[in-house]
């Protein structure tokens, strides 16, 4: 009886295109990662910069801010808070509390600006009506996903005002600090690395086994 050798078997040609794709995906990702590290540790050295100057710069009402505004001194009057947001937050001694942000009128028309006016127990709105207010410009509490971001949906975030002296009845508020701006790039190149090489992998072993006579 004459055995008839088995047909060779081959790679499969479009699973394999399909891998490879994927992972050529994921290296360009982490490679964006890598680049999105550098730019923002340069953005973080430009707040810095900002941090030590004393002068003051005069507050950016329209969105979007730029950044060389971020962690500048200013000053905004208030002619009077249309809505109080308040928010979770801590004093300058590390006391946590409410944070009283208020949606101020500064014209008869106008986006208005965002000011943090101290910190509170309860989240009684202060009586304040409005006034001069000196402090620090930080990033607005409403900033976009990086999802809308990256889908071109997002709407342009506003600045607010730190104010270096409370209202009446109020702490002052923690002011963020130029160093608490997230930096995890490399971890998440690193991620999307691993991920490629693991896809790789896996699927080689597969495809070997499968190949097996």
């Amino acid at each position: 009886m004459i055995e008839t050798a088995e047909p060779k078997r081959r790679w499969p040609l479009i699973p394999t295109l399909l891998v490879l794709a994927a992972v050529a995906a994921m290296i360009a990702l982490g490679v964006w990662q890598l680049q999105r590290k550098s730019e923002k540790e340069a953005l973080i050295a430009l707040y810095q910069r900002n941090m030590a100057m004393s002068s003051t710069v005069t507050y950016p009402e329209l969105p979007p801010v730029e950044d060389r505004f971020l962690y500048r001194k200013s000053s905004v009057v208030c002619l009077e808070p249309v809505r109080w947001d308040p928010r979770s937050g801590t004093d300058r001694k590390g006391g946590s509390g409410i944070r009283m942000i208020a949606d101020c009128r500064t014209g008869a028309e106008g986006p208005g600006v965002l000011v943090d006016v101290g910190i509170g127990d309860d989240f009684a709105s202060p009586k304040w009506g409005g006034g001069t207010v000196q402090g620090t410009i930080v990033p607005g509490p409403e900033q976009p996903t990086v999802i809308e971001r990256m889908t071109g949906h997002a709407t342009p975030a506003r600045a607010m005002l730190i104010a270096d002296q409370p209202v009446a009845g109020l702490r002052a508020s923690a002011v963020p600090s130029a160093d608490d701006t997230p930096n995890n790039h490399l971890a998440y190149a690193v991620q999307w690395f691993l991920f490629a090489a693991a896809a790789l992998v896996i699927y080689i072993l597969a495809v070997r086994r499968r190949l097996r006579p």
